[in-house]
């Protein structure tokens, strides 16, 4: 049985802090398709497509064939606990600050025998389920879970880890009047967020929804524009050392293509889907980043709300297409650069929501409240990339196939 979480005590500042320190980071190209499968929460291995041969480790040729056919499917993910052991002596510098840690060799149901870590709720003689984790160095590791947790199971020191879990962390959402606030900011709490700060841009006028908000018991309502360099610097120097978890709402959207659109719009979409994310990046970052090892609320994660057409831009929206791809890369390059500190950088793509910029478009549509379980979600299982909706998930599983056949297939080439 998991003991909950304490609630964390006020930091002593005469005590020594730990210093962000990452596990062994190396890895082999294969075995990089580990890290590529548990950024998006699926547990999927090797197979031989001459002899069917399931792999472990990854590697360039076949263990039994040496056939260099090998290809990343879906895997069963149950496995037999073999044998157990708890490491309590460790030349690493990571696992030294984390001791004990235990380890355990399970047999797949899909054959391989894998050294792996161990939930601790998982014996010897147990079946447990084996998924794919991103450990803080971004590399792919087998986590053994129990078929069936204790009600604090999340709360294992190992598994708290490989994960960004909101529960005891404080969060900074950074618009308040987006659709999303408010589903987003009682999702957190659900999950047992204990302050949700959340951004407000042009906190002298009122609008509709502000009373829910402010409502909201450990909710606060701070003046933030993302658009406005100072705004957001102000922001940083009065909660930057506090935020665990910035979830990045901040959207401006505009129908229109290149030909027709208005290059206004287009310039406003790039002050805050784009610049903004890199002047929140540029003012939180740096204290996040030192942050990662702080304890039970150490900082943990940075997430950006993108669409789908990141991916590929349709082209009734094709200039807010661009910022979001243009997004995406600047998010891509943020988590390189905070990889050395162990932040987790998420990407949630959503498809069309169900608003008044879409009206037009007919089901289906995505509800902020779904968007919400699925940032939640990806927090707790501490992934990169998730897709909320049919359209963003089958746009995400195309885009991951073929880039070019997909950009082909919108442009009405295929079905």
């Amino acid at each position: 049985m998991t003991k909950p979480l304490p609630t964390p005590v006020k930091k002593n500042p005469q005590k020594r802090s730990t210093v962000p320190t990452l596990p062994p980071v190396a890895r082999s190209r294969a075995a990089l398709g580990l890290a590529v499968a548990a950024a998006r929460g699926a547990f999927a291995l090797q197979h031989c497509e001459d002899c069917g041969a399931v792999q472990y480790p990854p590697r360039d040729a076949c263990c039994k064939c040496l056939s260099v056919a090998l290809d990343w499917r879906e895997t069963d993910p149950t496995a037999k606990v073999l044998a157990q052991t708890t490491i309590r002596v460790s030349p690493d510098p990571y696992f030294r600050e984390r001791l004990p840690w235990r380890m355990g060799s399970v047999k797949l149901a899909a054959g391989p025998v894998v050294v792996c870590h161990l939930h601790s709720e998982v014996v010897r003689g147990d079946t447990a389920e084996i998924v794919l984790k991103l450990d803080k160095a971004g590399q792919g590791v087998m986590v053994a879970l129990p078929q069936k947790g204790s009600e604090h199971m999340q709360d294992d020191p190992m598994l708290r880890a490989m994960s960004c879990d909101p529960r005891h962390r404080r969060v900074l959402i950074t618009d308040a009047r987006s659709p999303l606030a408010l589903p987003l900011a009682k999702a957190l709490l659900g999950a047992g967020a204990t302050t949700i700060f959340i951004g407000e841009p042009e906190d002298w006028r009122n609008w509709e929804g502000r009373a829910a908000l402010a409502a909201l018991e450990n909710v606060d309502l701070l003046p933030l524009d993302v658009t406005d360099t100072s705004s957001v610097t102000r922001l940083a120097a009065e909660i930057g050392g506090k935020v665990d978890i910035l979830i990045n709402t901040a959207s401006f959207l505009r129908p229109g293509g290149v030909l027709g659109g208005d290059t206004v719009f287009a310039r406003d979409s790039m002050e805050t889907n784009v610049l903004g994310l890199m002047r929140l990046a540029q003012a939180f970052g740096p204290a996040m980043a030192g942050r990662t090892a702080d304890g039970v609320n150490s900082a943990a994660a940075w997430v950006n709300l993108l669409s789908s057409q990141a991916l590929a831009p349709d082209t009734s929206f094709g200039t807010f297409g661009a910022t979001q791809a243009a997004a995406r890369s600047l998010s891509q390059t943020l988590r390189a650069e905070f990889s050395k500190a162990g932040l987790r950088v998420m990407n949630v793509y959503s498809g069309p929501a169900d608003d008044e910029w879409h009206q037009p478009l007919p089901p289906p549509k995505v509800s902020p409240s779904s968007v919400a379980r699925a940032i939640v979600k990806g927090l707790i299982d501490g992934l990169e990339e998730v897709a909320c909706g049919d359209i963003a998930r089958e746009a995400l599983e195309r885009w991951s196939a073929d880039p070019a056949l997909f950009e082909r297939e919108l442009r009405g080439g295929g079905s």
